[in-house]
């Protein structure tokens, strides 16, 4: 039973071989695209944790900041906020190293940094974006360069056999192409809407944040971030 398996195994892998290898010089390159593609989805689903950017735990004590305020019990949040493991403590960091200014101040301050952050949120996308429309073009320049090719020896005395096995290689660099880029899509569009998520998210609970900090409660506190 083993046996018949990795008979299986290795045909299948030289048919695929086969396939890459019948599609032409344009084919390698769509490999190069899904292999490019993959590596940006792996890296992405790997910065874009929530525990990254909108921990569940510091976001329910940031937003009962006005209560530690209160209290005078900042000391465990501030050091949460100096190690910057996340988007959120970071952000918070800037509030505070600015509290005492006024409100407006303090936000577009925050904002600065949030969209500082956002574009870091962003990176790898551009280049999803770029994959999703050059993978269709490839296969396609490789299906009419492919044609070119059976329809240059086409003659009354030709093969048709070999004729439609011939535009059936050609055609395997579009479904390669597409192949490439619908799960690029897919993936972009939800990477996507996970940052618009997450930056919604960051807004409101850091508006609590801008508030506490325009009172001059906090301002001149001993021991807070300079």
């Amino acid at each position: 039973m083993t046996f018949y398996w990795a008979v299986s195994v290795i045909k299948a892998t030289n048919q695929v071989w086969d396939f890459f290898v019948n599609g032409g010089p344009f084919m390698f390159a769509i490999v190069l695209c899904s292999v490019v593609a993959l590596a940006v989805t792996v890296m992405k689903l790997m910065t874009l944790r929530k525990d990254r950017i909108i921990p569940d735990k510091l976001a329910g004590e940031v937003e009962r900041f006005d209560e530690y305020l209160e209290n005078d019990n900042l000391n465990e949040l501030e050091s949460e906020f100096r190690a910057g493991h996340s988007a959120l403590s970071r952000l918070c960091t800037v509030a505070i190293r600015n509290a005492g200014r006024s409100q407006i101040e303090v936000q577009e301050a925050v904002q600065s940094s949030a969209r500082e952050e956002i574009v870091k949120l962003n990176g790898g996308l551009p280049v999803l974006e770029v994959v999703i429309t050059i993978a269709p073009l490839l296969g396609l320049l490789g299906t009419a360069s492919g044609l070119t090719i059976v329809f240059r020896d086409f003659g009354a005395d030709a093969d048709y056999s070999q004729l439609s096995k011939g535009i059936a290689m050609a055609l395997s660099t579009t479904i390669a192409g597409l192949a490439v880029a619908v799960p690029s899509v897919i993936a972009h569009s939800y990477f996507s809407r996970q940052i618009e998520t997450m930056a919604a998210r960051l807004e409101v609970v850091l508006s609590k944040v801008v508030s506490a900090c325009h009172q001059h409660v906090f301002f001149k506190r001993s021991g807070g971030l300079g």
